[in-house]
């Protein structure tokens, strides 16, 4: 009973530790947050998601372009690494344990550690300079390598969280392994699986550095997938650095727009992974 009062001024001090070290991280996070809502909101408009950029030295225009592009990218690249990271991570959880298992995981962490500049790189060596030009294929494939490990490690994970009774009454039923995967097990993690794929998009929806070095950039719409294609961080890049101040609107603008619309797949990701551990 001595060490009561003891004990409990440890746990006020550990309390307020940990108090301050949330508001550490909370505080910047808000700030930032607030800033780019004062510079950006002014310039938001309707304007702004159905114009293009104007000329240098006209007011006005929109990124239009850059957003229908990132969408284009984010959906290409979706197409390319989602499939790849599930049916990865499904060889990994039900078919695996072999050396070969080790090696594909150590690969995956290795990537999803590499900085996206590289990951940029590499594609510009592998698709940029054999296709003679950028185009929104190499950015595709740049965003797709990103989200490959992502989705890979996070599929793998659920997966093996579902209960394996699961798995031996659909086998005992006489259904195949195969068909045991798709139907049962892959389906009981779905919401896992969609909190994966959501933070994967939003990992790659901010991405400026590999989009340098592969899709380039476009002033103007872009219709083939074989050109450079404009993308909403390569503008707010290229509008942030440039010395008029109607561009610097925009990119202000351009970055609440990306900000909001990451924090809203963060969200929505949070909801249903929520939803999974419930179920």
């Amino acid at each position: 009973m001595r060490s009561l009062p003891l004990r409990n001024t440890k746990n006020t001090i550990m309390t307020l530790l940990m108090g301050g070290a949330l508001l550490a991280v909370l505080f910047p996070l808000g700030l930032i947050f607030v800033h780019i809502v004062k510079m950006g909101l002014s310039a938001i408009s309707l304007d702004f998601f159905l114009h293009i950029p104007r000329p240098t030295g006209e007011v006005g225009g929109g990124m239009a372009n850059g957003m229908v592009g990132s969408m284009v990218l984010i959906a290409m690249a979706s197409l390319m690494g989602i499939p790849v990271g599930i049916f990865g991570a499904i060889y990994l959880s039900e078919y695996g344990g072999s050396r070969i298992s080790t090696v594909i995981r150590f690969c995956a962490d290795v990537l999803s550690g590499i900085p996206s500049i590289i990951t940029g790189m590499v594609v510009y060596s592998m698709l940029v300079v054999p296709m003679k030009g950028f185009s929104a294929l190499a950015g595709a494939f740049a965003l797709a390598l990103i989200m490959i490990p992502i989705v890979l490690r996070t599929t793998e994970e659920q997966l093996k969280m579902v209960p394996t009774s699961l798995r031996e009454a659909s086998l005992a039923l006489g259904v195949p392994l195969w068909r045991t995967t798709l139907k049962v097990t892959l389906r009981s993690a779905l919401t896992g699986v969609m909190t994966g794929i959501l933070l994967a998009i939003a990992r790659i929806a901010g991405e400026t550095a590999p989009l340098l070095f592969t899709a380039l950039g476009n002033q103007f719409w872009s219709s083939k997938l074989t050109q450079p294609i404009a993308a909403l961080p390569l503008q707010i890049f290229s509008f942030a650095i440039a010395p008029y101040d109607d561009w610097h609107r925009l990119a202000w603008a351009g970055a609440l727009v990306l900000v909001v619309t990451m924090f809203a797949l963060s969200l929505t990701a949070r909801y249903f992974g929520r939803s999974g551990h419930k179920n």
